[in-house]
């Protein structure tokens, strides 16, 4: 880990909250202990060996330990008081980036926000008792990217880069930025659908219910970006 050489406070903590990756990490730990495995999906293109440098500095200084999960089994990566201390360090650096910088495509990876929505943000008490199927297709997105299934089905729901195997019964055609803006509480979903920037196709009852299946970012209520064109 690198040095300022500097005593300042700000120098000492940017030595090891400013590096590249590490706030993600942080952020993935801040649900709780979490497996390598868990660490690594929720940092979609971190290098596994980038990954274990960066948790063995974050060892180091005290930020993160090392213990069994929850039933006893397996390592888990945990966060040590100093590192939730780090919750509301980030969720400072979060409301200004919701409030002062806008999302591009480049940073709308679709995969992330429904993986996202799945994890973290999936309303299950609103879900339907039978299984849904939603197709999402990107437009703007490259071929690699698309398409991604989600499969509705309690707590056995996930996000799929491969067809499940099972009926689809809906298909959402997207922004990749108006999806991202949509879970932020930027746009409301009736609002993208009627500027098209999301259109699905599908039975009337089912497309009507599928943006009450996510409680949406923790940002919904930040203060959205000033306009710059004034």
């Amino acid at each position: 880990m690198k040095t300022y050489g500097q005593y300042c406070p700000i120098a000492r903590a940017s030595e090891v909250l400013a590096q590249r990756w590490t706030p993600i990490i942080i952020r993935g730990l801040l649900a709780g202990p979490t497996k390598y495995s868990q660490l690594a999906d929720n940092a979609p293109g971190l290098s596994r060996t980038l990954l274990t440098t960066r948790l063995r500095e974050l060892e180091r200084v005290g930020v993160v330990e090392t213990g069994p999960g929850l039933n006893g089994k397996g390592k888990h990566y945990r966060l040590t008081p100093a590192g939730e201390d780090l919750g509301g360090v980030l969720h400072a650096l979060g409301s200004w980036g919701e409030r002062w910088l806008d999302v591009s495509p480049r940073q709308a990876d679709p995969g992330y926000v429904l993986n996202s929505w799945c994890k973290t943000y999936l309303a299950t008490d609103q879900l339907p008792s039978e299984r849904v199927v939603v197709r999402f297709v990107f437009s703007d997105q490259p071929i690699g990217v698309n398409p991604l299934w989600f499969v509705f089905d309690g707590a056995d729901s996930e996000v799929c880069r491969k067809p499940p195997g099972f009926e689809e019964d809906l298909v959402v055609e997207a922004e990749s930025v108006a999806l991202a803006e949509w879970h932020l509480g930027r746009v409301e979903w009736n609002d993208a659908v009627r500027q098209e920037r999301i259109r699905v196709s599908g039975p009337r009852r089912i497309a009507r219910a599928l943006p009450t299946w996510n409680r949406r970012s923790m940002w919904v209520d930040a203060d959205h970006p000033i306009s710059r064109t004034g």
